[in-house]
């Protein structure tokens, strides 16, 4: 087996914070030298790179003084905004050694779930790309609120991935790779060379959050693959203290864990309807209705909904679950969630008839429609 790297073309790399600032003690200039020249390295093999950097907070943390991570937001809006500073001008000047340019991107979750910012962020990407820039992405912790957060830098990069198509995701970790248990506690535990993203069974592998600097675990890695998959991106999740990491991957060393993404993507519609982030309620089908979605491609219509949960809009987001509330699909409603109760097991023709009016004859149309389970 080799690593998918050597073939891939377009690359995003997650750092995470605990390698580019040791372990909260501020940036570590010397370490973001070493990932520069490495990148370089792959650009002169003729791979372009988005890197998607975490450090933005812990460097804020030390530059404030503080000795823990903050909980209050405002409190981390500061340090990130301290940070932010620092943060891009070691970059800069890094990659100012190697006579290119950066340039900076930052993003909320606002900015991938609204579809026409989503898009003008895919063109500006693209165009970085084809201009030659290396484009450094973070999530905005300046103004981004619990409600329009993307989270962790893992699931970012995923989004980021299926933003510009990418060939693969490499997240850049302090630990080897996933193992079948957390070898802290079970020394028997093995480590996963390969495997398919989006197999439940990593999940159970997976263990919690190891960093108390950064806000990511195992968990978001796995989770962050799958949504990498969507478009056919593959992932590689391996330890960045390993010596050129990067190289050695670009040049078919298979190292750590890498997750596969199936033959089959989505189509960049339904990657942004997948990866929409804000689910605002859930409809429970019948085993009728979960039939026509995931054998024959069919829009959801009202007749074949049992029940309604949560408080939602025309045209939001909503997830369709199974009895056993097993999340089949999501897409776009055409009815609020006050509307959707009222024409439960109404057939099409009973929609006005229920309502005083008719918009769709669907509750969800199959182009609005991600078929996930």
């Amino acid at each position: 087996m080799t690593s998918f790297v050597k073939s891939a073309k377009r690359l995003v790399v997650k750092i995470g914070s605990s390698l580019l600032t040791d372990d909260g003690r501020g940036l570590n200039r010397a370490a973001i030298s070493g990932w520069v020249a490495q990148v370089v390295a792959l650009r002169a093999a003729g791979k372009e790179v988005v890197l998607v950097s975490s450090g933005a907070v812990a460097e804020g943390m030390q530059r404030l003084g503080m000795a823990q991570r903050p909980k209050q937001l405002h409190m981390l809006q500061a340090a990130a905004a301290v940070g932010q500073m620092g943060l891009v001008q070691v970059w800069e000047s890094c990659f100012s050694e190697h006579d290119l340019r950066t340039a900076q991107i930052l993003l909320t979750h606002e900015d991938l779930t609204h579809r026409q910012r989503y898009l003008n962020a895919r063109s500006t990407l693209r165009t970085l790309l084809e201009m030659g820039v290396v484009p450094i992405i973070n999530e905005n912790d300046t103004v981004a609120t619990d409600e329009i957060r993307v989270g962790d830098n893992d699931t970012l990069g995923a989004l980021v991935a299926n933003l510009i198509e990418a060939d693969g995701l490499i997240i850049l970790t302090d630990q080897v790779g996933l193992f079948t248990a957390d070898p802290r506690h079970h020394p028997q535990a093995t480590l996963v060379s390969e495997a398919q993203a989006g197999d439940p069974a990593l999940e159970v592998m997976a263990g919690g959050v190891g960093s108390a600097v950064g806000r990511g675990g195992m968990i978001t890695k796995i989770t962050a693959a799958g949504r990498a998959a969507r478009s056919g991106a593959h992932t590689a999740i391996v330890s960045g203290h390993e010596p050129r990491i990067l190289e050695r991957l670009a040049a078919g060393e298979l190292m750590g864990t890498q997750l596969m993404a199936s033959t089959q993507q989505l189509s960049a519609k339904k990657q942004w309807l997948a990866d929409h982030l804000q689910i605002k309620g859930d409809v429970i089908l019948d085993a009728g209705a979960v039939r026509a979605l995931r054998r024959e491609g069919k829009s959801l219509l009202p007749i074949g909904v049992t029940a309604v949960s949560g408080t939602f809009e025309r045209g939001e987001l909503v997830r369709c679950v199974d009895a056993q509330g097993v999340e089949v699909a999501r897409g776009l409603i055409n009815y609020s969630a006050a509307e959707t109760a009222k024409i439960l097991r109404t057939g099409s023709e009973g929609i006005e008839a229920a309502l005083g009016y008719i918009d769709n004859e669907e509750l969800i149309h199959r182009d609005n429609l991600v078929v996930l389970a």
